[in-house]
């Protein structure tokens, strides 16, 4: 059996944005020291002020509700933190804070703050970072920016990075599945089913992503000119007329990638890579086939990013890059054959 509590009731303070390892340490630690444990989450408020992007109050507060469920059941409570210490400088039962390096300073504030209420100080137990497989402080930014999952593990595997992955038989079937949500319109008029698409998008809150000559078209031709495009010149794996070519001139930014069908270059995903590092829209022009580039774009770019591409004969496809998405991407190239 584990030690008993050394204390009564230990603060847990933070915004807990997409609940990964390193909460779940303090979770963790806090649970270890206390007989309760009091979370004291950011308002939607606060966490607005500090990243675009943030899980809803609600959402978060949910996901330490199912964290204490598991872990410490009956002895968890989950608050609404409105300024940045809270009740701690004056919480009359708390005898115990949990805080990390950058936090050891604030913790001992509101000790300060405690000691002019007449109050004791607070034990503050420090949890050191935890590291990410590659090295880096694991945090919610980081994970918002689309590079880790929430273990603090890279989405690209260093094999996938450097080899050609093809795509075998058994992940055709959940490849033809719609990843995302499923906008109908008739193909001959392609701008209906975007219409519908773009106004249940905050287009200046997102990355938008075009995938497929006829998408980007039709984008461009509503003038709405996306941050990412790729194109590959045909529609229906059958090369489009001269005229009907997607007009390059909107984009500042081109780059060249070369991807045969049925495959997953390392060419494209450099190029998805560079796409990605740019301020100003950029397409890129793909000798071969961009079919496929959604599971390398989706592990690549943040989760306020929104792919678009068509779905043939049946209208357009909105996959927002959540967790979730990459997740299944990363699922569906395990799939695939290294070559």
């Amino acid at each position: 059996m584990g030690e008993a509590p050394r204390f009564n009731r230990c603060l847990v303070g933070g915004t807990f944005d997409r609940l990964h390892a390193g909460h779940r340490l303090l979770l963790d630690a806090a649970a270890r020291a206390a007989a309760h444990v009091e979370v004291h989450i950011t308002s939607d408020k606060m966490a607005d002020q500090k990243s675009v992007n943030m899980q809803s109050f609600e959402t978060r507060r949910d996901e330490v509700l199912n964290w204490a469920e598991r872990h410490a059941p009956r002895r968890v409570s989950v608050h609404e933190l409105t300024d940045i210490h809270g009740p701690a400088p004056h919480h009359p039962e708390a005898d115990c804070i949990v805080a990390t390096p950058e936090t050891k300073g604030e913790c001992e504030r509101i000790n300060v703050k405690r000691m002019e209420h007449a109050l004791p100080p607070l034990h503050i137990v420090e949890v050191a970072h935890l590291r990410e497989v590659d090295g880096a402080i694991i945090s919610s930014t980081r994970i918002r920016n689309g590079l880790v999952d929430p273990d603090g593990h890279p989405w690209m595997t260093t094999t996938w990075r450097q080899a050609v992955l093809r795509m075998h038989p058994r992940a055709e079937p959940e490849l033809k599945s719609p990843m995302g949500t499923l906008y109908k319109g008739p193909e001959s008029t392609p701008e209906i089913a975007m219409s519908a698409a773009l106004e249940d998008l905050d287009t200046s809150e997102i990355i938008l992503i075009a995938v497929g000559d006829v998408t980007v078209a039709t984008l461009l031709a509503m003038d709405v000119v996306p941050d990412m495009a790729f194109v590959d010149g045909q529609t229906k794996r059958q090369a489009l007329d001269e005229d009907d070519q997607v007009d390059l001139s909107k984009f500042p930014h081109r780059l060249d990638a070369t991807n045969p069908a049925g495959v997953l270059t390392p060419n494209l995903r450099e190029a998805i890579e560079q796409a990605s590092a740019l301020e100003e829209p950029v397409v890129v022009v793909v000798d071969g086939e961009e079919d496929l580039a959604p599971l390398f774009i989706h592990l690549h770019v943040p989760l306020h990013a929104v792919v678009l591409y068509g779905q043939p004969h049946t209208g357009v496809v909105v996959q927002p890059s959540s967790l979730a998405t990459k997740m299944r991407c990363r699922r569906l190239l395990e799939l695939f054959e290294v070559e």
